[in-house]
This record gives structure tokens, sequence and C-alpha cells, in this order.
């Protein structure tokens, strides 16, 4: 079972309100179905989610609305269920705010559906039932998205989610609008505000797990790029100390200078502030990193000198 598929069937077992029933079942139709004059068609690979509109038709309207299986064409093994409502369609129209007293489509749901916060919340769920899908955040980055092909429906469903603050965006598709966030923490503040306690609970244990993952990752990745530097710096002091030896020069150097020549000959695999904190403890002179420092500029100078010479010599 996919992570989207198994927060659809929790949040299909979770109670409602009448008003709520109401919310659900309109962006549930209003974002999946097929509307005219004669009936109403729902699709869907969940068989739970046929229970639940079901369930709602006949609690809301007494009616139960024609189910069959139906072949999938969209290259997909699963089989579709669909579900069909012929009976009272225009007092299920009106009642679910779909279309006026006239009889004409509203481009988005009338505010009285949506008039409190809990309706708010089911419709966004009946939005999410009917073309929604979260990434299962153990396998693939963070994306949560739901699909919608007319443009006022997809800018008011962004506009609900946005009222709690989930920095919903919008993106034009060849089919219609994807609604989308990829901010983890809002899609988990989204997946609480479904009532889906479980999806929530496993998406946190894995974000948690990947972000300690990739803080261990950065730390590692750190700590080889320092172990790198040092590397670099220590075996490009070894090499200025050896032409310095090659020429003679060493007598050109203070005798603090060449304690410091002497110890990173001695330590050359440890850090600048490892090595002056060698130096201090064995010789009983305290040494600073930056003291070594100066230390191993005078080094370094003097190499260039000879260096220098070398290559006007040639």
């Amino acid at each position: 079972m996919s992570f989207t598929v198994s927060i659809k069937e929790e949040i299909s077992t979770s109670p409602r309100l009448r008003t709520e029933m109401i919310a659900e079942l309109s962006a549930y139709i209003r974002n999946n179905g097929k509307i005219t004059s004669q009936e109403i068609i729902l699709t869907t690979e969940n068989h739970f989610i046929v229970e639940r509109v079901m369930e709602e038709c006949q609690e809301l309207f007494g009616i139960l609305p024609e189910e069959e299986t139906i072949e999938n064409l969209n290259f997909s093994k699963k089989e579709l269920y669909q579900i069909t409502i012929k009976d009272h369609l225009e007092e299920i129209e009106k009642e679910l705010g779909i279309v006026d007293e006239k009889g004409i489509y509203y481009d988005v749901v009338p505010k009285y559906i949506v008039d409190a916060e809990e309706e708010i919340k089911a419709y966004l769920k009946g939005s999410f039932l009917a073309s929604g899908s979260i990434n299962d955040p153990k396998t693939s980055r963070y994306h949560m998205e739901i699909l919608i092909s007319e443009p006022e429906e997809a800018v008011y469903v962004q506009k609900l989610l946005n009222g709690f603050d989930l920095n919903a965006k919008i993106l034009s598709r060849e089919k219609g609008y994807m609604i989308y966030m990829k901010e983890a923490e809002k899609i988990s503040d989204f997946l609480k505000l479904l009532g889906a306690t479980n999806a929530v609970l496993y998406y946190e244990n894995v974000r948690i797990y990947r972000d300690q993952k990739n803080m261990t990752n950065r730390l590692n990745n750190c700590e080889q790029a320092n172990m790198d530097k040092i590397f670099e710096t220590a075996n490009e002091q070894l090499k200025q100390i050896e032409l310095i030896e090659k020429n003679d020069g060493i007598v050109l150097l203070d005798e603090k200078t060449k304690t410091a020549l002497e110890y990173r000959k001695k330590y050359p695999e440890v850090s600048l502030k490892e090595l002056a904190e060698i130096i201090s403890l064995e010789t009983g002179h305290p040494l600073t990193k930056s003291g070594l420092n100066h230390r191993m500029r005078k080094i370094k100078e003097l190499a260039k000198h000879f260096e220098k010479r070398e290559t006007t010599s040639q």
C-alpha cells in the first residue's frame, strides 16, 4: 500500500458531522465528478472511498448510488470503481453548493458550505481524497500535491490551505493545475489538518531520521574537508622545510622557528592547533596557534627565497 493510499484510508474512517459531510462530498464531487444533466459519475481506485461516498449519499440524501467496476485506462493494473448518482440530482447539487437556485454552476463553493474551520478542513479532506497525493518521505523528496482542473477552484483550494499558513503554491499543468507543497513541516501540518494521526507519526519519525542522517553526513563531510585541509597545509609546510634543508638554510632561522620546524617534521599529520599544544606541553613554553602560525610564515618566506633563487639560476 502506498503512503498516499494509507493516508486516504485513514481519513476515510474519521467521523464527521452533517455539515462536514456536505463540505467533504462537495469538494470530492467538484474535483472528481463528471456532472451532466442526467447523472454524476465519480471514479476511484480505492474501495474505501466508495464506501465513504455511498455512506454520505445515504446519510445526507437517503439514496444509494450505483456502483460498478470498470477497466482502468491509465496503464494501471488496478481496476477502477465507478459511482453513478442519478436520483435527486437537483437537490444534491444545490445542497452541496455545486449550483445555485437557478441551476447555474458555482465557480467556487459558496461561503456557507465552508463557514467554520472544521468545514474548511472537511472540504480540503474531500479535495485530497479526490485528487491528492503525498510522497512517502522514506523513499523520495518531500512533496504534496492536489490536481485540480478548473483555475477558480485551484486558486480557492490554495487560499483555504494558506489560511492555515501552509505556503501552498500553484503550477499550471497540461490537464489543469497542481497545488503543491514541498516543505516537510508544512506537509506534516497538512496531515494533522486532515486528521491523519497515524500518517503524521510515520511522517515525523521518517523526517527526524532523515534530518539526523543528513546532519551526520554534513558533519562527516565537514570533518573530512577539515582533515583534507590539515593534510594539505602540513604537506606544503614539509615541502618548504625540505627545500630549506636542501639549501642548508636552517642556520638562518631563529631558535623558536627551528623548534617549530623540528616539531612539524616530528608530527606531520596534526593541525596547527594540535601542534601548538604539543610544543607547549613538551617544551614547557606556552605557544598559541597564532604564535605557531607566525613561525610557519617565516619558514614559508625563507623557502620562497630559495625557490626564487633556484628558478633564477636555471
